[in-house]
């Protein structure tokens, strides 16, 4: 790069300066020629006098500026490159990209190929709690997260900053499960003390207790409204498969099901009973005995809130209608323990869908045979992903079903201690577990292998995980008292 001769001259001129401040005759002399070198850039500056010298010369300045600036532009980078990660769904860029051996699902955007799974090592490690932390659970909206204990609280993190927000405590025992709506304004939560409370996640109060297991409650799950319902709420209908009015003016628990995005909860308990609660009123409408054991399990199909599941100690799995009649659509067998967690695949509901304006799912209707093409293998796609359900436990392996062949397509059997938790990737492409063996592990469904292995990712047991549908992020809670949370790549 070639100086300008202003430039030039402001350059001489800051050295003449600079050797001027400068004690010693040295300094004196090397002064003197720099101004006899260029007279005209150094004529202006005279000798320092006693006030002048206590001032920082320009160059000085200058000079330590340089750093300055780049340590800040550094850190612009690293901000400007985290907020791409969390905001790449925005932009199509978030968790749908086909990845390496990813089996090529997806709805990512062009020129991805990030596959966004866990790497170690976790960004935050969360401390507060006093006891084993034994659920997680991701906020659909916010950069928050929950987690329940031993200790019987339940305590709000961010997960993004790594800060403690709140600790929310109303439960006299071990809190098992936590479940927020789906739009976020309501949390659930299950205890040892035969009780499940929700609570405004506004306000931060308990604004119902439920009670009616006659056992430890182990797991509860909001049951999403579908397109449909959701549809006939806006214009204000309603239509009895899990429709909701649009206004609520007056309800039992101060929750109106069209703002929640869900009009039931479902739980299970040890009592063998798995029970669906009105959200509106409260109400127990509906109970299911078909296990012959304690039941620690209960998933729910968040893409359109058609379909549940459920586990436990009788290592059956049960898939049911989450609306209507209830009925029993498949009974899975394959496990020969018990069954400690249960999942479909991380989805958007249809209320986050519909807040949001994605409408139901699928690429908008282009115009040529090319985005038709496009939309039918995205669709077909979905619907593959949707058929899945993925299941852990206690014989140490990880089982993916399809529903629809009521068969079992994979098992994985990398773990070498109870599997305690699973959730499906948001892509269909992975399965991620934690468990006893302290590691968190990340399966390809197509190549039907382990691809990761985060080893000792909490020092004790790993006992829940949970991963956001869209930002990536996912939380782990363990024995060891703490939460994680790790950046997925």
């Amino acid at each position: 790069m070639v100086l300008t001769d202003r430039q030039r001259s402001d350059l001489h001129s800051g050295i003449y300066e600079y050797l001027l401040s400068r004690p010693g005759d040295q300094f004196a002399a090397a002064a003197a020629a720099m101004a006899a070198a260029d007279p005209d850039a150094c004529k202006t500056k005279d000798k320092p006098t006693s006030a002048s010298s206590t001032s920082t010369p320009i160059l000085e300045k200058k000079w330590t500026a340089v750093p300055r600036l780049q340590k800040k532009v550094l850190e612009l980078e690293r901000a400007a490159a985290q907020s791409a990660k969390i905001h790449a769904h925005r932009a199509g860029l978030g968790l749908g990209g086909e990845g390496s051996g990813g089996g090529g699902a997806g709805g990512g955007g062009a020129g991805t190929n990030r596959r966004m799974i866990p790497r170690p090592p976790a960004v935050h490690t969360l401390k507060g709690h006093q006891g084993v932390v034994t659920c997680v659970a991701v906020h659909p909206v916010y950069t928050v997260a929950v987690s329940g204990s031993e200790d019987g609280t339940v305590k709000i993190w961010d997960h993004e900053s790594g800060d403690y927000v709140r600790t929310l405590k109303g439960h006299t025992n071990t809190v098992h499960s936590v479940a927020f709506t789906p739009t976020g304004s309501h949390l659930a939560t299950s205890s040892s003390d035969l009780s499940i409370k929700l609570w405004d996640f506004a306000t931060y109060a308990c604004v119902r207790t439920l009670r009616g297991h006659d056992h430890t409650i182990s797991c509860v799950r909001f049951v999403p409204l579908s397109a449909s319902a959701i549809s006939a709420s806006s214009s204000g209908g309603g239509d009895g498969g899990g429709a909701a009015p649009a206004e609520s003016a007056s309800t039992t628990t101060g929750i109106s099901a069209a703002a929640a995005g869900a009009s039931q909860l479902v739980s299970a308990s040890r009592d063998r009973t798995v029970k669906f609660w009105e959200v509106e009123s409260g109400f127990c409408v509906h109970t299911v005995s078909d296990h012959t054991d304690w039941v620690r399990v209960v998933a729910v199909r968040e893409s359109d809130g058609e379909m549940l599941a459920t586990s436990g100690n009788d290592t059956v799995v049960n898939v049911y209608r989450a609306h209507g009649d209830r009925k029993k659509v498949c009974e899975l067998r394959g496990h020969d323990h018990v069954v400690e967690a249960l999942s479909f695949v991380c989805a958007a509901t249809p209320a986050a869908l519909a807040e949001s304006g994605s409408g139901g799912g699928g690429s908008s209707a282009g115009g040529g045979g090319g985005d038709s093409r496009k939309k039918n293998t995205a669709d077909k796609r979905a619907e593959e992903v949707n058929d899945l359900v993925a299941s852990c436990g206690r014989d140490r392996t990880v089982r993916l079903w399809s529903i629809s062949k009521a068969s079992c397509l994979v098992t994985f059997s990398a773990h070498e201690n109870w599997v305690r938790s699973v959730v499906i990737h948001p892509t269909g492409n992975f399965v991620i577990s934690a468990g006893d063996d302290r590691s968190v592990r990340v399966f390809d469904v197509k190549s039907k292998r382990c691809l990761r292995t985060i080893e000792d990712a909490h020092p004790h047991f790993v006992s829940s995980i949970a991963m956001h549908h869209t930002l990536p992020i996912m939380v782990s809670g363990g024995v060891d008292q703490t939460v994680k949370c790790w950046q997925l790549d």
